[in-house]
């Protein structure tokens, strides 16, 4: 145990020690005694020999309640807390544009995104095409591109939405709502700051004499106090005369007067507060309420904007959405890896064509050169595109037929370039009358369909006409009537590997104007004019 000392003094010295843990006595000058270790009081405290000895193990009291808040204190009854109700006008309008700047943003963001998609497929469809990959798998490839494509569209769609409907709806609803005045402000937040200091002045005024009236009351007793005390004091003076102790108990007296006259006046006021209160109350519930319905408008217009945006965002209900995917998914299942390895063996493999090497007879025709004025002259509208073997080799190896295309300015060219052993230097040529009569009676419908045309040495010296000199048919010669022109659809795309075979994309359509030959090839003609040689397998007639 360990005693400690002090001097007497008028106040209560409070010393608090430790040791490993143990609690220490407390002996101090004074009336009382109070020890503390951990905040809690001592007891067992006795007086011994004019000093107050203490020695105790305090128990732990409750702990000190947690001061509530002033009732009534920040609410919006009072005087000047209103503020927060207007501001929150200012508010909404600002949240107005804060939720335009959101959407504004958003539609950006689709419109890089669609871009992307965009160039994103571009390019890798150019790839592919350019690339080895061929036959199905290419088209399940593709559709990943076109997905990409679509889908740009729609968040092109999505941008639109959001800009053009809910961004341009707030927009006007925020010019429709608040209302900006000439000296800066809005209307709704003036009315509504007039209304609540219109409510609250009468009550206002009677709160700031209760205010006074309190002052006035607290200052009186306060001053009664101090008489008081120097009343007493002044008893305990012997020194002091009895008229100035008069003096003092007159000033006690006036006090206590003074005391009770501002008690009266402040209690009055505070009836009188009381007296207009609920009127006050109701005029302050009304402002609030007009200003919680503006509110609630906005809240509401907000609900149903953010709705809005979340049907534009959402394209999981979209129906083309969904088609998208449905059609993705069924273009990649129709690839067939059999179907390719089967084309490309056609094409590429064993099972293509193979033009084995054959006896050639020599033939002029071959070795015949158009002068550089017959070539300007033939490309203005005969192109020969093939030529068909003489004698026997015409019957053991048969090629594609050829047509030549006669349109009817051409018909000119043609009588200058009939010969094709005229010199350069020559101005002319020398056609006999009865080739230059049959060339003159083209009809205007023959000028423009296409020949089948069969070269030998007998006919050279007129590849227009199926005929011979004394105007009778050639009996080896094929049928040259048009076969029946049928449309049919590609089922896959098609390269033209060669100058006179036709170029297409899967689903384009195009007219078949003869049938398959021996080796697989039909003839046919474009939308575009252009006529050509394509793979029988690679269309299918349309129903």
């Amino acid at each position: 145990m360990i005693l400690i000392d002090s001097r007497v003094s008028q106040w209560c010295s409070l010393l608090l020690y430790r040791e490993a843990g143990a609690h220490v006595a407390f002996l101090v000058q004074s009336e009382d005694l109070y020890a503390a270790a951990n905040g809690s009081p001592r007891t067992g405290a006795s007086w011994v020999g004019g000093r107050w000895f203490g020695w105790s193990r305090a128990k732990q009291g409750p702990s000190r309640p947690t001061p509530t808040r002033r009732r009534g204190a920040g609410e919006q009854l009072e005087v000047g807390n209103y503020k927060r109700t207007v501001k929150r006008i200012d508010d909404g309008h600002r949240l107005c544009s804060d939720l335009m700047n959101c959407i504004h943003e958003r539609a950006r963001i689709e419109k890089t995104y669609a871009q992307q998609l965009t160039e994103w497929a571009k390019r890798w469809k150019q790839l592919v095409e350019k690339g080895p990959q061929y036959g199905t798998v290419e088209k399940a490839w593709h559709a990943v591109m076109s997905e990409a494509e679509k889908v740009s569209e729609l968040h092109l769609d999505i941008k639109s939405a959001l800009m053009n409907d809910d961004f341009e709806k707030i927009k006007n609803w925020q010019k429709e709502a608040f209302h900006k005045q000439m000296m800066g402000g809005f209307k709704e937040t003036k009315e509504a700051e007039d209304g609540y200091r219109k409510a609250q002045k009468p009550w206002a005024k009677k709160l700031k004499e209760v205010e006074a009236a309190k002052k006035a009351y607290h200052a009186a007793c306060k001053e009664e106090k101090l008489a008081i005390s120097r009343e007493m004091n002044s008893k305990a003076d012997p020194a002091l005369n009895p008229e100035q102790l008069k003096k003092l108990q007159d000033k006690v007296e006036k006090s206590k007067q003074d005391v009770l006259k501002t008690k009266e006046k402040y209690e009055k006021s505070l009836k009188d507060l009381d007296h207009v209160t609920p009127q006050y109350m109701e005029n302050m519930e009304q402002v609030f309420e007009q200003c919680q319905q503006f509110e609630e408008k906005r809240l509401r217009f907000f609900r149903e904007v953010l709705l809005e945006v979340q049907k534009h965002l959402d394209l999981s209900n979209d129906v083309s959405y969904k088609n998208i995917y449905r059609e993705l998914e069924q273009n990649i299942k129709t690839a067939d890896a059999i179907e390719d390895l089967r084309w490309f063996r056609a094409n590429h493999g064993p099972g293509m064509s193979m033009n084995w090497p054959q006896f050639e007879e020599w033939s002029a025709d071959f070795n015949r050169t158009l002068s550089r004025r017959e070539k300007k002259k033939a490309s203005d509208g005969v192109t020969l595109t093939g030529v068909n073997q003489t004698g026997d080799q015409a019957l053991q190896h048969t090629k594609h037929s050829s047509h030549l295309s006669v349109p009817s300015n051409t018909v000119q060219s043609l009588q200058s370039s009939y010969n094709p052993f005229e010199d350069e230097d020559d101005t002319g040529s020398t056609v006999s009358e009865k080739e230059d009569n049959k060339i003159k009676n083209v009809s205007s419908s023959e000028k423009n369909q296409s020949y089948p045309t069969e070269w030998s040495d007998e006919e050279s010296s007129n590849p227009f006409s199926s005929t011979d000199a004394n105007g009778d048919t050639n009996p080896f010669d094929e049928d040259a009537s048009p076969a029946m022109e049928v449309r049919v659809r590609a089922l896959y795309d098609y390269e033209g590997q060669e100058h006179d075979e036709l170029s297409f994309k899967a689903g384009d359509e195009l007219t078949k104007t003869e049938d398959e030959d021996e080796q697989g090839w039909c003839k046919g003609r474009l939308d575009n004019g252009q006529v050509g040689l394509y793979p029988a397998n690679y269309v299918e007639a349309i129903q």
